[in-house]
């Protein structure tokens, strides 16, 4: 394609709308902190200590990407959402990035104006009962009342699950997840649906979570991962390429520990990932050891995930389908080349 016509197109597309490349990271440096959306208040994910002191996996997200622009992973603001008011939030411009146990599916993506920009945690939904029950498998909840978070696509995969199984459910829909777990509590419901992280996660906070269990069926593919609005290439590099660096550095064993005397390494693709060779920071018109700065201050994804949700968190989750790639995971990054 020849200089004319490339101008023509950019012409296009500006005209329609579609190139805003810049102004959501402008307006951040310019606030001088990033608007990060979060749950309501799910531990391992997205939870506030009694300090006010925000703590979880996608908190780390957020941590990441703010070391990544200011090079302090504490430049944050962030605004507790439900699961109704999430992507109103971001569409708004109320918030500049959702990390908030959000799944990846084909009309958010497309026409509801935003990008996700990767997969922080792969999960599927699922059951929790009371024990008392004498359920063992979701194919014996013929009849059951069932809670169910509103708002969210739970909503459709029980629908469809139950009508694929032929048997029937009565739902009870909740705003807030605390609100779904405390009506399965009192037994105003016989089972909770939810990703089975959230399960997992809402059942410590019960009085007594031994009395409860997750059942074994996975109902759904449901890949969480942070969001962006479109319009912004500049801003969903860095949002992307901020959980990237993550697992690209539990890959090649860097960590938080570790971070500087691995910028000692004879391996390409670590000197490359610490800003020791390259230039890889101007690509994105940020520090060029911005990378390194994100691991030092936040970790690689092996470090937010076991401290967060793993077995050095209250939920003790395997890794499963969120190890790497060569460990039976899922978890796969470009490289930094």
């Amino acid at each position: 394609m020849n200089g004319s016509k490339t101008l023509t197109l950019a012409s296009l597309l500006l005209a329609a709308g579609i190139a805003h490349a810049g102004a959501t990271l402008d307006a951040i440096k310019k606030n001088g902190f990033i608007k990060c959306g979060v749950s309501d208040g799910l531990p391992g994910f997205s939870f506030a200590d009694e300090k006010g002191n925000y703590n979880g996996i996608d908190v780390d997200i957020c941590r990441g990407v703010a070391a990544a622009v200011f090079g302090d992973s504490t430049k944050l603001k962030f605004t507790p959402l439900t699961a109704k008011e999430r992507l109103t939030a971001l569409q708004s411009g109320e918030i500049d990035v959702l990390s908030r146990n959000t799944t990846w599916t084909s009309s958010r993506d497309s026409a509801q104006g935003m990008n996700f920009t990767g997969v922080t945690y792969y999960d599927g939904q699922g059951f929790l009962v009371n024990k008392k029950l004498g359920v063992a498998s979701a194919k014996n909840l013929d009849g059951a009342t069932v809670c169910v978070q509103a708002g969210t696509t739970t909503e459709l995969n029980l629908s469809d699950y139950f009508r694929s199984s032929k048997m029937k459910f009565t739902p009870i829909t909740y705003d807030k997840s605390d609100e779904s777990a405390k009506s399965l509590e009192a037994g105003r419901c016989d089972v909770l649906t939810s990703d089975q992280s959230q399960l997992y996660a809402q059942r410590i906070k019960l009085a007594k979570p031994d009395d409860y269990v997750v059942l074994p069926e996975v109902i759904s593919k449901e890949p969480l991962g942070p969001v962006v609005r479109h319009g912004d290439d500049d801003w969903f590099d860095i949002v992307k390429w901020t959980l990237y660096v993550m697992v690209n550095a539990e890959e090649l064993g860097v960590n938080s520990k570790n971070v500087e005397e691995m910028k000692k390494s004879a391996n390409p693709d670590v000197k490359r990932l610490l800003g020791v060779e390259g230039d890889k920071g101007k690509d994105f018109g940020l520090a060029n050891d911005w990378m390194a700065t994100v691991i030092k201050q936040v970790g690689n994804y092996g470090e937010i995930f076991e401290r967060n949700v793993g077995k050095g968190s209250p939920l003790k989750i395997e890794r499963g389908l969120n190890a790497l790639w060569n460990q039976g995971g899922l978890q796969y990054a470009p490289p930094v080349r």
